[in-house]
């Protein structure tokens, strides 16, 4: 063991061997032995070998996760990792050329030099990450060193290592990675780990010479559009709240090509280098070392979780996540997950400031490439400042703004506002030195410059700017200066939400609102937004919107109700900024009363006069009506991809087009008998083919309710449906149809009537993979029920999604025949998920409210959501022999809030309070987990 010998003195410095990883004596010594008792090159000798390294490992990495839950040290994590990988290759190539392949009078071509590239490169590795090596050769490869790599590979593989490896000799390796970005980002990390140290050694100083030399600007395009491609993949924000820790914007992948670009273009080795070369400030690196060091404390602890190469800080991993890094809940009633995931998003938005700094930098200093533009030109004319108009305080410089002078701040901290306010009107971003300066002056932003009237001013402008708010407000949010000036806004900075329904955090999606209104201004949603594209020009303040808007959420993670608290903060808001009584008012209402619209329209019968009344009651006035539209518009489409749907914007447009008239004085009581009249005459002149009798006949079957409520191109549909039907003798007749605009695809079912229709239809789309989002039962005088259905699309393709909607409704068909048996309701698929909600706790609870409906008592049942919990709810409200008049079902991430309007069997309310106790307990052990109902009901 020669060879391994000479290697020891080495290894002992390493991590793994001071941290007790690794006994290199005793692997040594067992080894030696194994060697000694065995023909090396035997099965049993690498049997045995196998052994020991796999107790090595197992033994090590063990080691290593519980120095890491005990000293949280990422980088310390990562780097033993690496010297204990580190330390088995040595060994595998040391025992494979001492024994296995020993040669004693090897050629010059018989000669090799193994060496850690890409990631394991820079002497870092998590549990799962892949180990990627380089074996070099001298010139073409040779028996020798063929068997000698396939030993190592073997043996790795077998160590359920997975290896990403080259053998190339030196001329092999510079040609490929003058071709090849990728293989020359490797090559840029190379570590020499065993064997020939002179080849390695001359690799590196060819490497340097024949690619990197002169080759800045090429490569440092490559990684800045390679980073961009992969921020795009991965979500285009870094503040999606389950955030890839690898591969995210804030992830270490910015880290590592924050680094390369810096190695390669400065010829530097660490981060310290760039502090000597003045590309950053002794802060900023520290930041960096911040950033690196919990990031891999994340992503370590990540895949010891795991068990494998988890990259995505998913939500059912977050809590654990949360405990391992010591988190703990904090007095402003964050949950420790929360606290976890804000210090997760601090750290990324740190990332991204060092990371768009280097880039900027490396964009003055020409780095990047100008097409059509001689380097003369670039040199004069680009580097020479022009004045801004109406500016003294700033200028441009190659597009970028600059400050004319060091003390900017000083000589007027209002000028930290008006920076903003000049990029606004100019379009145009900042130069790395000004954010630098900004960041460095943060600490002039007090109490005096916020109750500076002309500071005060400039935001508002901002804020409610024409151009573009929603970028100039995340600049000022990435360079720290809008939670310092809105010290409220401050404390929901990085703030996640630990629930499925929201995507990003709370002061991004804040932003994104006001972005999507600004969209909505310029007319960019006229087709998806119709009515809030009619609307936005008819409201008479529209400052009083984006006021809103940006306050809407400013107090969430407080012990209060976020809406009420916010509307405090409203008040306070509006005196600051010296708003007008009547503004101050209606934005406080409006953040008061932001969700109740939302609510409103996904949870309750629209075709219920007295909802529409009890609505207009809180909006009062018909320019509140459009505000609040408005802003639950931005406020939806601003949770997250997916959120919303045209189905919403539907149910949000009949809420507001049946309000409108009771605010403008229509709709009244005393008119209900003449609307009903008018509402049948109508649908007689489109039957007019009919024979009149049957005319007749037909509208005595309807009560008022289906007339006021249906469309009427709907019940004529509906007519001709029931008509054929009737005329074929069927008592049964279903039709499906897509609603593009909508985003939903619409069931009608014509059936004698049951009081556990609802279930059956329930069951039945669950059987067919059918998410209901809405349910309306309508029964006639004789004894039928005409149901209308509405389940979530499947298909973007209008022909395949018909003809998987006509599938769903044979299928409902086939139930109300009896044809499909009722499952249990752990095998129906309704509202399947692709995210996991075994992390979240959701409170159980069921309300019985008889003063929303003048004819029905409503019961709200909201809790955790789970597959076959609509089926489940109407079967249970069957059995308590209830009728169901119409289902509205919302689900906000985890959280299923399901509504039903019921009478008894004699149509009347449910008043006694004794049965309403019954009600809230069967229903509440719907939500139960099927295993706790068990043990219960025994």
């Amino acid at each position: 063991m020669a060879a391994l010998a000479d290697k020891t003195e080495i290894r002992r410095d390493q991590l793994c061997v001071k941290d007790g990883l690794i006994d290199i004596d005793a692997v040594e010594a067992a080894v030696d032995n194994i060697a000694e008792t065995y023909d090396p090159a035997g099965s049993k000798a690498r049997a045995k070998l196998l052994n020991v390294l796999k107790s090595v490992v197992e033994e090590g990495r063990q080691r290593a996760e519980d120095l890491l839950l005990d000293d949280g040290g990422g980088l310390k994590c990562a780097a033993r990792l690496s010297s204990l990988q580190d330390c088995l290759i040595d060994v595998i190539h040391s025992y494979a050329v001492t024994h296995v392949y020993r040669s004693t009078n090897r050629s010059s071509g018989e000669r090799m030099a193994v060496a850690a590239v890409g990631g394991y490169g820079r002497g870092t590795l998590a549990p799962g990450s892949d180990i990627d090596l380089l074996f070099i050769l001298p010139y073409k490869q040779t028996a020798w060193g063929e068997s000698v790599v396939e030993f190592i590979l073997y043996l790795l593989w077998d160590l359920r290592f997975k290896v990403g490896h080259a053998t190339r000799d030196i001329s092999e390796c510079i040609r490929l990675s003058k071709q090849d970005m990728t293989i020359r980002t490797s090559i840029l990390e190379a570590r020499h780990l065993s064997g020939d140290v002179e080849l390695f050694d001359e690799l590196e100083r060819r490497f340097d010479k024949d690619v990197v030399r002169g080759s800045g600007a090429e490569f440092i395009e490559a990684k800045m559009a390679e980073r961009d491609t992969r921020h795009a993949k991965a979500g285009g924000t870094r503040y999606l709240v389950e955030p890839n820790v690898k591969e995210g914007k804030g992830g270490l992948r910015d880290l590592h090509t924050l680094f390369w670009v810096a190695k390669y273009f400065y010829r530097v080795k660490t981060v310290r280098d760039l502090v000597k070369l003045d590309v950053l400030d002794d802060k900023a690196s520290k930041l960096f070392l911040k950033a690196e060091d919990f990031l891999w404390a994340v992503r370590c602890n990540l895949h010891f979780l795991t068990n494998r190469a988890e990259e995505r800080l998913t939500f059912d991993l977050q809590p654990e996540m949360a405990k391992r890094l010591n988190y703990q809940k904090g007095r402003a009633g964050l949950k420790d997950v929360e606290r976890f995931m804000k210090h997760y998003f601090l750290i990324a938005k740190g990332v991204g400031d060092l990371t768009n700094v280097l880039s900027s930098r490396l964009e003055v200093e020409n780095v990047k490439s100008t097409p059509g533009l001689s380097r003369l030109f670039r040199g004069e004319l680009l580097n020479r400042p022009l004045a801004i108009k109406g500016s003294n305080d700033f200028l441009l410089q190659k597009k970028r703004i600059i400050a004319a002078r060091d003390t900017v701040f000083e000589d007027d901290p209002v000028n930290l506002i008006r920076v903003f306010k000049i990029a606004n009107n100019s379009g145009r971003s900042f130069h790395p030195d000004l954010l630098y300066l900004i960041s460095r002056s943060l600490k002039m932003i007090d109490a005096d410059l916020r109750a500076n009237e002309q500071a005060n001013e400039l935001f508002l402008e901002i804020l409610c700017s024409k151009r573009d708010p929603e970028t100039i407000l995340r600049k000022m949010n990435e360079a720290g200066v809008l939670g310092r000036f809105i010290p409220s806004f401050g404390k929901v900075v990085a703030m996640m939400q630990f629930n499925m329904y929201h995507h990003y955090t709370v002061d991004e999606h804040t932003i994104r609102t006001i972005g999507i209104l600004s969209s909505v201004e310029r007319g960019e949603f006229a087709q998806a937004h119709p009515l809030s594209h009619e609307l936005i020009d008819q409201i008479s303040d529209r400052q009083i919107l984006y006021i809103a808007l940006f306050l809407h959420d400013i107090a969430k993670g407080r012990p209060e109700d976020h809406s009420i608290a916010g509307a405090k903060v409203a008040i306070r808001f509006g005196k600051r900024f010296k708003l007008t009584p009547h503004q101050i008012e209606t934005i406080s209402w409006l953040v008061r009363e932001h969700l109740t619209m939302s609510i409103i329209a996904q949870s309750r019968d629209l075709g219920d006069p007295k909802t529409i009344r009890d609505f207009a009651n809180i909006v009062q006035t018909p320019e509140r009506l459009k505000l609040l539209l408005l802003l639950t518009v931005c406020d939806i489409r601003g949770v997250g991809p997916g959120v919303w749907n045209g189905w919403k914007g539907q149910l949000l447009r009949t809420l507001y087009y049946e309000t409108l008239p009771v605010l403008n004085g229509g709709y009244n009581a005393t008119a209900l008998p003449e609307r009903v009249e008018y509402a049948r005459q109508s649908l007689a002149e489109t039957l007019e083919d009919w024979p009149k009798e049957k005319v007749t006949t037909y509208l005595d079957r309807h009560y008022p309710p289906y007339l006021l409520r249906t469309d009427l191109i709907e019940q004529t549909r509906h007519a001709r449906l029931i008509y054929e039907a009737e005329r074929g003798g069927m008592k049964l007749a279903t039709s499906a149809r897509t609603l593009a605009f909508e985003g939903i695809t619409e069931l009608t079912i014509y059936a004698q009537d049951h009081p556990s229709m609802l279930t059956i239809l329930a069951g039945a789309c669950a059987n067919a993979g059918a998410n209901i989002v809405g349910a309306q039962i309508y029964t006639t005088r004789d004894g039928f029920a005409l149901d209308l259905i509405n389940i979530t699309r499947e298909f973007d393709i209008e022909e395949d999604e018909l003809r998987r909607a006509n599938k769903v409704a044979n299928n409902v068909k086939q139930a109300l025949l009896g044809g499909v048996p009722q499952t249990k309701s752990k095998s129906i698929a309704v509202g399947t998920y692709k995210r996991s909600t075994k992390a979240f706790t959701v409170a159980t609870e069921i309300v019985i409210n008889n003063t929303l409906s003048n004819k029905f008592t409503v019961i709200e049942a909201s809790g955790k959501d789970r597959n076959g919990l609509l089926h489940d709810l109407a079967k249970a409200i069957f059995a308590l022999n209830l009728n169901i008049s119409s289902a509205h079902i919302a689900t906000f991430g985890e959280r299923a809030v399901d509504v039903f309007y019921v009478t008894d069997l004699m149509g009347e309310k449910i008043a006694n309070p004794t049965r309403q106790r019954t009600i809230k307990k069967r229903l509440s052990a719907v939500f139960e987990p099927a295993e706790k109902a068990a043990k219960k009901a025994a």
